[in-house]
């Protein structure tokens, strides 16, 4: 019953939406669960650097995890000025293409679907990372439990919005509720208990320490920024919230943000205070909810809570990707299909090839969380750069009120989130960075190659001045025949039924066999001319085509239409042992102009 009270009672009318308008309590759960799941790993990709200092290096997390807090609150500001702005949603892309140009917002596209389809992979990963640090036996089997987890979310989002908003919402908030509870009781016996014993490094590192040097301290934060992606999900989907949109869609940032903060810095003050260092079979949520509660049910609580939080992370993913990839087919640079709602008024197509493209990326890495997280973060953070960008370029067109405060707004987010991406592109670009790079590259090479597809379209169908309305034309009816049997009958009785010139075509492969049809299509073929065509190399398929080649040589105004009589068998596997001649020629006559091809199937039934 609480649940139904969150959910609005009628869906949207128009088509457009593609989805149901959510109160401010479900779409905080649906919109900010990949926000704010991102603090189970974002500490911990701190520590993996600065470990590599030694012990003495993990108190900069503090600094570190600071600095990312001041990206949060920069970020939550400039969109929620986006989110007022542009009420229509489409996040960077839109803001981008409005105000910055083609490229520019390509780019942003590019980078927010790849930055889409690590999130599932990322989120997934870290998921089952949980479930393995408190179940260790699961360990060799992540790679599965990813791909069926994956599985899941793909089904429950076909079922549509309201369907898998009642399923999403409460695991959600259970783990709030959870990693809050282990953020205060851990951060209230770490004030009562100052004396933290000091982390040992470990074994693999602890010979090959480096020095504590700028470069590290900016690699730390290049990893800590993971902490922020998923801030503009928000923003993407301002037409998903109940009216006003734009205010309670601000409103959800908010809060968003601010569990997103306190939960983060919680965690990172907790395991500088412990000494908790990064392992590879545990992670470091794990090891603080071990020291906070025991090993007991409550551990075994946080962490099945979390696990379920990143799990169901990705489902923003799966809210995002598909409604991008419809603005862009909007616009010509995706596929039309991506446009095309499913049953349950949601973007099929688009939540199926992402379910693929995250399970391809899962397999390839091995579900291992620490192999994807330096793809992770570029593309959402040169997206920031471009949507704040965009918004400085408004403001200095638009005007308007209080404009040169909120210039001031996503000025300074502009320069924090550009300076962020150089150096997180520096500092994971041979990391594995560079095919982020490489594939922004290759989408926008795509994107534009499918509009001037479109265009090219557009421009050769378009009815202009110099066309003229059709007049008739002569029309030739082929029908290719093999026997004489009901399946021909049939398709000469269709074309009897349509008129124009028929004409039976026969190819002689056997002078015997074809006397003996000719007999046999005197009594059954209707007054229609036989027409037998010589076969000096026995290829029946390539004198039918050399037929038709011939007579729209002699009329190129004509039209020829081809009718195939067809049998179709009662079984699917019955299928393989008929010659498959009618297909071939289908498949021929297919990219032929001025020729229409017609099949007439004959259905058995035994």
């Amino acid at each position: 019953m609480i649940v139904k009270r969150w959910l609005v009672g009628d869906p949207l009318k128009t088509a457009q939406a593609a989805h149901e308008r959510l109160s401010k309590t479900l779409a905080l759960a649906i919109f900010s669960s990949n926000a704010i799941s991102s603090v189970a790993y974002a500490t911990e990709e701190i520590l993996l650097v600065l470990i590599l200092a030694g012990t003495a290096a993990v108190a900069w997390s503090i600094p570190v995890s600071l600095a990312i807090l001041f990206l949060v609150v920069v970020l939550t500001i400039s969109y929620r000025q986006i989110i007022y702005e542009y009420p229509e949603g489409g996040g960077a892309y839109i803001v981008a293409r409005s105000n910055l140009g083609e490229l520019p917002a390509l780019i942003a596209a590019g980078a927010l679907m790849i930055d889409y389809i690590l999130t599932v992979a990322v989120s997934v990963a870290a998921g089952v990372a949980a479930l393995t640090s408190a179940i260790p036996v699961l360990f060799p089997h992540r790679e599965a439990l990813g791909l069926f987890a994956i599985l899941f979310i793909v089904v429950m989002n076909l079922r549509g919005v309201r369907e898998s908003g009642k399923f999403f919402a409460i695991p959600t908030y259970f783990a709030i509720v959870a990693l809050g509870l282990l953020v205060v009781l851990g951060t209230v016996q770490s004030l009562m208990n100052p004396g933290a014993s000091p982390a040992t490094p470990p074994a693999e590192t602890a010979g090959t320490m480096e020095g504590i040097t700028l470069f590290l301290v900016l690699r730390a934060f290049a990893a800590g920024c993971s902490a922020v992606t998923g801030m503009e999900v928000i923003s993407n989907g301002v037409k998903a919230f109940r009216a006003p949109e734009s205010k309670n869609a601000a409103t959800t940032m908010i809060w968003m943000s601010g569990i997103l903060a306190f939960l983060f810095m919680g965690i990172s003050w907790m395991a500088y205070h412990y000494g908790i260092l990064a392992k590879a079979d545990e992670t470091v949520v794990s090891q603080l909810a071990r020291l906070t509660f025991g090993s007991g049910a409550i551990y075994y609580t946080v962490q099945i809570s979390t696990m379920l939080l990143l799990v169901l992370a990705a489902n923003s993913a799966f809210a995002g990707f598909p409604h991008l990839s419809s603005i862009l087919a909007r616009d010509g640079f995706m596929p039309h299909q991506m446009a095309s709602f499913g049953d349950r008024l949601v973007f099929s197509n688009g939540i199926l090839i992402l379910g693929f493209l995250a399970c391809l990326l899962l397999v390839i890495f091995h579900g291992d969380t620490h192999a994807l997280i330096p793809l992770y973060a570029i593309g959402v953070f040169v997206s920031f750069t471009l949507s704040q960008a965009g918004m400085v370029r408004r403001w200095l067109a638009k005007r308007g009120l209080h404009w040169r405060k909120k210039l001031v707004v996503n000025g300074v987010g502009a320069v924090t989130t550009g300076i962020a991406t150089v150096i997180i592109a520096s500092t994971k670009f041979m990391q594995g960075a560079w095919i982020v790079f490489l594939l922004v590259a290759l989408l926008i090479v795509m994107f534009r190659g499918i509009r001037t597809h479109y265009k090219a379209v557009s421009e050769q169908v378009a009815l202009t001045r110099d066309v003229r309305p059709p007049r008739p034309r002569r029309n030739i009816v082929i029908i290719p025949i093999g026997n004489v049997n009901r399946s021909v009958v049939r398709a000469v009785d269709y074309a009897r039924s349509r008129g124009g010139e028929i004409r039976a075509l026969l190819v002689d492969v056997d002078k015997e066999e074809t006397a003996l049809i000719q007999i046999k299509w005197a009594q059954w073929g209707g007054g229609i001319p036989l027409i037998v065509v010589p076969s000096p190399y026995r290829s029946i398929l390539g004198s039918l085509l050399d037929y038709i080649e011939d007579q729209r040589q002699q009329d190129p105004e004509c039209w020829i239409t081809v009718v195939v009589p067809e049998i179709l068998p009662a079984r699917w596997w019955q299928n393989i042992l008929h010659n498959q001649r009618a297909l071939m020629l289908k498949a021929s006559l297919l990219f032929k102009d001025r020729v229409v091809l017609t099949d007439v199937p004959y259905h058995l039934t035994r």
